[in-house]
C-alpha cells in the first residue's frame, strides 16, 4: 500500500485530482441506490404494521464550537422492517429473505426476534482551514464517503446482536465538494477550497457486528432508569477496529430498545422491541453515551488503501462522548444529541465537537 508522506513534492501533487470528474462509480452508486430502495419498498408493502424510517443529520455547526473541520458533516436515511420470529420471514421478498439469512450467519436462538435495515449515507471530512486552495500535509485530508447499508438485528431478551454490511465510494465520485460548497451558498458560509487534494475513487466495505446487552433497568411509575453496554468489531477498507462503550438513560416512558445513540448500529429506533403501546402524549429520556475505539484503519486517515494519497498519523485509540434528548409523541421520535471526540491523528489542534438531528417515523 502506497502512502503519501507530507514532505515530497511530487506526491503531494500526485494526490491531486480534479473533484469536478464524477468519476466512473457514479452511474454504479445511483443504481445500487435505486435497487436498495426498491427492495426496502418492496418488503414494507408485503409486512405487517410497525415498520420505522428514520432521517439523521450531522453537522459541526450543530456542535457550538463555530467549528468546520473533522466529521464535518453526515446524512443517513435508513428504513427498519417490523419485528420478526426467529423463522418468521415470509412476509419479506427473495432479496431481503437471503440478505436476512446470510447478513447475521450466526443461526437465531429460541423465541429471539430479528428485524432488517437498510440504509443510505453521506459523510464529509475536511481540515482545519478550508479557505486555502494549498495542500496541507500536517491536516487531515479532504473526503467524502457515500455508503449503502444492509444489517439484521437478533434479539433475546436484554441482549441484541446486530451485523451490518456497509459498500459504497470514497472519492470524488460521491460528490463531496458539491454537497458541502451547495449547503455553503444556502447558509451564506465561504466556500471549502481545498477538494482537488480529496482522497481519490475507491470502492469501499465494512462488516461490521456488535453486541448489547442492558444491564439494568429500574422505573418508578413512569419515570425510570435503564444502563446499556455494548461492544464490537469492524473490519474493512472503510474502517478497521475494535470498540466497547456504554449508554445511560433516565426518562418518562423509556423506550424498549438497546440505545438512543444515532451513532450505534442499532440505535435509535432500529433495534427489535417487546410489544409496547403508543401513548397519545409525550414521553421523553435524556441519555448519555461513550464509546471508545482501537482504530487499526480508517480510511479519512490512512489514505486509500489502493493508490498514493494523503495522509496523517492517526492514533489508535479514539473515544466519542454525547450527550442528548430524545421526545415521542405517538409514531413520530425526534432525538437532538451532541458529541465531542478526542483528538484523532497527531497535530490535530483541537478536539472536534459536532452534532445530530433525528426524526423517526413508525408506520
Amino acid at each position: 500500500m502506497a502512502r503519501l508522506g507530507g514532505s515530497n513534492p511530487d506526491r503531494r501533487q500526485a494526490a491531486r485530482r480534479p473533484s469536478s470528474d464524477s468519476g466512473p462509480g457514479s452511474g454504479a452508486v445511483r443504481l445500487l441506490a435505486t435497487a436498495l430502495f426498491l427492495a426496502s419498498a418492496t418488503g414494507a408493502a408485503a409486512c405487517e404494521p410497525d415498520h420505522v424510517f428514520n432521517v439523521r443529520l450531522d453537522n459541526d455547526l450543530f456542535g457550538g464550537r463555530g467549528q468546520d473541520q473533522g466529521y464535518s458533516n453526515g446524512f443517513l436515511a435508513s428504513w427498519r422492517s417490523p419485528d420478526l420470529d426467529a423463522e418468521a420471514t415470509d412476509c419479506l421478498p427473495a432479496t431481503l429473505r437471503w440478505a436476512m439469512t446470510h447478513i447475521d450467519w450466526l443461526p437465531p436462538e429460541a423465541g429471539a426476534r430479528r428485524n432488517l435495515v437498510f440504509s443510505i449515507g453521506h459523510a464529509l471530512f475536511t481540515p482545519e482551514n478550508t479557505l486555502t486552495t494549498q495542500f496541507l500535509p500536517d491536516d487531515r485530508p479532504y473526503a467524502a464517503a457515500l455508503i449503502f447499508g444492509v444489517g439484521a438485528n437478533t434479539r433475546r431478551g436484554d441482549r441484541l446482536r446486530t451485523t451490518q454490511l456497509r459498500l459504497g465510494i470514497v472519492g470524488p465520485s460521491a460528490r463531496g465538494e458539491q454537497v458541502q460548497n451547495g449547503w455553503h451558498a444556502i447558509i451564506g458560509s465561504d466556500r471549502a477550497r481545498g477538494w482537488e487534494h480529496q482522497l481519490g475513487d475507491e470502492p469501499v466495505f465494512q462488516l461490521l457486528h456488535e453486541r448489547s446487552r442492558r444491564i439494568v433497568q429500574r422505573s418508578q411509575r413512569s419515570l425510570g432508569w435503564d444502563a446499556i453496554v455494548h461492544w464490537g468489531v469492524s473490519v474493512g477498507n472503510l474502517s478497521t477496529h475494535a470498540n466497547a462503550g456504554l449508554e445511560w438513560r433516565f426518562g418518562k416512558q423509556l423506550p424498549d430498545d438497546f440505545g438512543s445513540d444515532p451513532q450505534r448500529p442499532a440505535g435509535e429506533n432500529l433495534a427489535p422491541g417487546r410489544a409496547q403501546s403508543r401513548g397519545r402524549g409525550w414521553s421523553w429520556h435524556v441519555f448519555a453515551t461513550l464509546d471508545v475505539r482501537g482504530v487499526a484503519y480508517n480510511i479519512a486517515l490512512d489514505g486509500n488503501a489502493w493508490k498514493e494519497s494523503h495522509q496523517v498519523d492517526k492514533r489508535p485509540w479514539v473515544a466519542d462522548a454525547g450527550m442528548g434528548l430524545a421526545l415521542t409523541r405517538g409514531a413520530w421520535k425526534f432525538t437532538i444529541a451532541r458529541f465531542e471526540r478526542s483528538r484523532e491523528f497527531d497535530g490535530q489542534s483541537s478536539r472536534p465537537a459536532y452534532g445530530s438531528i433525528t426524526v423517526s417515523r413508525a408506520y
